[in-house]
């Protein structure tokens, strides 16, 4: 059993939030972040996230959060592929009902006033383009709707608002729980080293005759180009006239495919939002980790994830007690 929660002493002084920031597969860095603070004594009194922030942070409010990282650290590309619930064309491609039922798994049904630590989830109005802070209600649809990456899932429609990924408006939601009552904030980005990491290539592909497929570089292309060619076989199993038109979903030519581009799009928008709010409000103690090279569907690499949030929370643990 992954054992997240041993001491229970209090280090810095006054309410503490948690802010947990988007980040789509960088995201299981937030249980790795929550290890380290627990190890150190630092309680936790409010919590919010946006988009996987949301998802970790519900868990963790849930008191569940061991359990979760039991469950990620099995993940592997089939796995990432059964939570993928292809709808195109809709209002997304994927709906998102699977990746529903595994929240559903994690935290049971529930309503967000019952947990057993204060929680919000952010989310975006696609109307209005409001910031949409949910603390009340069913905590499966609030983080649903947190997750909804435009055009990729489906929005989530709650109180005849069409909600999308926070990270639009908070990608890392350091208001949320100073409002909530938080007099020591923690905030953790894990968008900071995406932007010039070269996440579209020129060539995706490499040539076959020059990749060792015995080698762990040679493994691990292999890996993770299983969970695209999984979802390639999806799309053309609805055999749909407009799937003509997305060929090029896999990678391999010189041009980044639609994917590609809506997702690098939307990382440097959150990019730039991100250090724009944090100017504006920065926290107490950020968290940073080194995650850029992780891609957005890279969910399969929760270990690595763990390890660097709780490595680069460790880094912190001086300013954290007071003695940086």
């Amino acid at each position: 059993m992954f054992n997240i929660f041993r001491k229970k002493k209090r280090v810095p002084s006054g309410k503490v939030g948690l802010a947990l920031g988007s980040g789509s597969a960088r995201g299981w860095a937030h249980i790795g972040v929550i290890q380290a603070l627990s190890e150190a004594g630092i309680t936790i009194d409010y919590i919010a996230g946006t988009s996987i922030g949301a998802l970790v942070g519900a868990v963790h409010a849930s008191s569940k959060v061991d359990t979760l990282a039991d469950v990620v650290l099995q993940f592997d590309w089939k796995k990432v592929v059964s939570l993928i619930d292809v709808v195109f064309p809709k209002s997304g491609m994927i709906d998102g009902n699977k990746i529903a039922e595994f929240i559903r798994g994690q935290v049971g049904e529930k309503l967000i006033e019952d947990l057993p630590l204060p929680f919000a989830s952010v989310s975006t109005d696609l109307e209005t383009g409001r910031e949409v802070v949910i603390k009340e209600g069913d905590i499966i649809e609030a983080v649903r709707a947190s997750i909804s990456v435009p055009g990729i899932f489906t929005p989530v429609r709650i109180n005849d608002m069409f909600l999308v990924d926070g990270g639009l408006v908070n990608p890392v939601p350091v208001s949320v729980v100073r409002e909530m009552g938080a007099d020591f904030v923690i905030a953790v980005d894990l968008n900071h080293d995406i932007v010039g990491k070269k996440i579209i290539r020129k060539s995706s592909i490499p040539d076959s005759g020059a990749l060792d497929l015995n080698t762990k570089t040679g493994q691990n292309f292999l890996k993770r180009n299983k969970v695209l060619d999984a979802l390639n076989k999806k799309f053309k199993a609805l055999d749909l006239p407009v799937f003509s038109q997305l060929k090029q979903w896999m990678p391999g030519d010189s041009s980044p495919n639609i994917f590609q581009v809506m997702m690098t799009s939307i990382n440097i928008m959150e990019t730039q939002i991100t250090v724009t709010r944090l100017k504006a409000d920065p926290p107490d103690i950020l968290i940073q980790p080194n995650l850029g090279h992780l891609k957005f569907l890279e969910f399969n690499r929760a270990k690595e994830a763990l390890a660097e949030g709780y490595k680069e929370t460790q880094s912190r643990i001086n300013l954290l007690l007071g003695k940086g």
